[in-house]
């Protein structure tokens, strides 16, 4: 009987290996949870066409925004767990929404599976270059003297701009009050325009602090921006929690091949760092990693679970 055993699962091995070598067999659909032209867009779409290269199978970029994020997740936690449908989603809509969201009867962590990150956006402190403050110190001990009055703008209620900005007034003890928008394109003319003061930006202002009309203060990324040399990161002024937020990444229907996901998961890590797409993601402030597929398992836990401890914290709901 034992042997009968070993026998099944030796050929159950066998088949769960030899399908995960043959896929792709037919091309595969990546669904991007915002809209065509955004930061998680593009880098999809670069490390999408690594892939096809890679695989010699079409991996197809499908635009499914809204429903902060939750669209393109329903989308594929009810597509069959085959192996040809895949999620490409912000960090935040996985580890942050979902803690702020009405939504009881859909989780995306209980329905989605971790497959493995790929790239974390950089934040851009900036201000009007009206504004007196010439960098981080000055900015502190301006706000201090003006305490009560600042006011700063973000792409909405608990964003990562949202978060990032009140770490950064937990750990310096500056007031300001949180003036939220629909997106980062209002968000920023209103600073253009003087409405507030500051702004932890995504990288739609960074033609404007080139054009003198915004003034760059600190990054939050690993290191300088390559544009903006001069420019510290927040690392380097001494601040802990202040980052980009969790990383983008690749999620599958429950139930997908581990066996695949695994293999999409060495591949993915390798197309971020294909020279030409690497250059091209790095040009655009984003950070790149590489985890398992367990290891990013755990990461999403874990920054799901830290996030939630930082929204009760801070009031935001």
């Amino acid at each position: 009987m034992m042997i009968r055993i070993l026998v099944l699962l030796v050929s159950l091995f066998s088949i769960t290996a030899s399908h995960a070598q043959e896929w792709p067999a037919r091309p595969v659909r990546i669904i991007v949870n915002i809209a065509a032209g955004g930061v998680a867009d593009v880098a999809a779409r670069l490390t999408a066409a690594a892939l096809a290269e890679t695989f010699k199978q079409p991996f197809v970029v499908e635009n499914r925004p809204g429903g902060d994020g939750y669209i393109g997740f329903e989308a594929v936690a009810r597509a069959e767990p085959d192996g040809y449908t895949f999620v490409f989603s912000p960090g935040a809509y996985m580890m942050i929404v979902p803690h702020l969201s009405q939504r009881k009867d859909f989780n995306p962590l209980e329905t989605l599976m971790p497959i493995g990150p790929a790239v974390r956006p950089s934040l851009y402190f900036v201000v009007p270059a009206s504004l007196p403050a010439k960098n981080v110190t000055e900015f502190i001990e301006y706000a201090k003297t003006n305490r009560g009055k600042l006011n700063y703008g973000t792409a909405g209620t608990g964003s990562i701009m949202h978060v990032a900005v009140e770490i950064f007034k937990y750990e310096t003890k500056i007031q300001a009050t949180h003036v939220p928008y629909k997106g980062m394109g209002p968000a920023l003319k209103d600073l253009l325009g003087g409405v507030f003061e500051f702004m932890f930006d995504s990288g739609p202002g960074l033609p404007q602090v080139k054009a003198g009309k915004l003034r760059m203060l600190a990054v939050s990324s690993g290191k300088r921006h390559p544009d903006f040399p001069d420019v510290p990161t927040f690392g380097e002024l001494g601040f802990k929690g202040v980052d980009g937020g969790p990383y983008f990444g690749y999620y599958a229907p429950k139930g997908t091949s581990l066996a695949i996901a695994q293999r999409l998961n060495a591949e993915a890590a390798k197309a971020i760092y294909v020279p030409g797409t690497r250059r091209r993601l790095e040009a655009m402030g984003l950070e790149l990693t590489q985890m398992t597929t367990d290891q990013f398992a755990a990461y999403v836990r874990a920054d799901y679970n830290r996030y939630g401890k930082l929204l009760r914290d801070f009031g935001i709901q």
